[in-house]
């Protein structure tokens, strides 16, 4: 499989006005679902996810299976509002590795929707699950200590790695918009709140190709809405 990192810096201003223009906003910071209709619109079935919007000079980083040649191409025929979005006029994109070794060491930082799906079709908090699940308190459970056990199950998914260790970062609850919006001709957008976490620590590569799929494919729920976009560093020198 071929992987592709890409890079770009949607414009604060523009980017608000655009996803106001078509009704793409939650009433408060979130912009996931603003930033995956902009994507579509610029790339199309090329759209790359998941992505990572930082909101500072990091820009957007998201991951793509196509090769970076079509990516260039594809954001070279953006139309103009699209591409002065997104930010396209400073566009990078470049090969990432696949081919990692087993036993592999690496840092990694990760922002999540540590979410899962109930039989009746609704998203529900793990946390808050795994409370009713037990019968407890919500106030008796660590809150990180639930969500670091949902992320060694994501993670170890197709034997793809292991956490050595891992931390949460940050918590909040964020405002999001799914299902569609009926400024561009969809299901109207409904307004969901949940879980946005975020963890760093490091791991290690059990099975190559499942951890390349890991990668490409990401990691929990909301994927193409700014989660789950796997980053990597070299591990601590400690």
């Amino acid at each position: 499989m071929s992987l592709t990192l890409l890079q770009c810096h949607p414009d604060p201003h523009r980017l608000a006005a655009w996803a106001t223009r078509f009704g793409l906003t939650a009433g408060g910071d979130d912009l996931g679902y603003a930033l995956h209709t902009l994507l579509a619109a610029a790339f199309g079935d090329l759209a790359p996810k998941p992505f990572r919007h930082f909101g500072d000079v990091r820009g957007l980083l998201a991951y793509s299976g196509q090769d970076a040649d079509r990516i260039h191409m594809a954001a070279q025929m953006a139309a103009p509002d699209v591409h002065a979005a997104l930010g396209l006029e400073r566009f990078a994109a470049r090969s990432f590795p696949t081919d990692w070794a087993a036993g592999r060491r690496l840092g990694f930082e990760l922002r999540v929707r540590p979410v899962l799906r109930t039989k009746d079709g609704r998203e529900r908090d793990v946390f808050l699950s795994e409370a009713e699940k037990r019968g407890v308190p919500e106030t008796d459970l660590s809150r990180e200590a639930v969500y670091l056990e949902w992320l060694q199950r994501e993670l170890a998914r197709g034997d793809a790695a292991k956490v050595d260790r891992a931390q949460l970062d940050g918590f909040r609850l964020t405002s999001s918009l799914r299902k569609g919006s009926a400024a561009v001709g969809r299901r109207p957008a409904q307004r969901v709140t949940g879980p946005d976490a975020l963890f760093s620590g490091e791991l290690t590569v059990r099975d190559p190709a499942g951890f390349a799929a890991l990668i490409a494919r990401g990691v929990g729920r909301h994927r193409a809405f700014g989660f789950g976009m796997l980053l990597l560093r070299p591990p601590s020198a400690c």
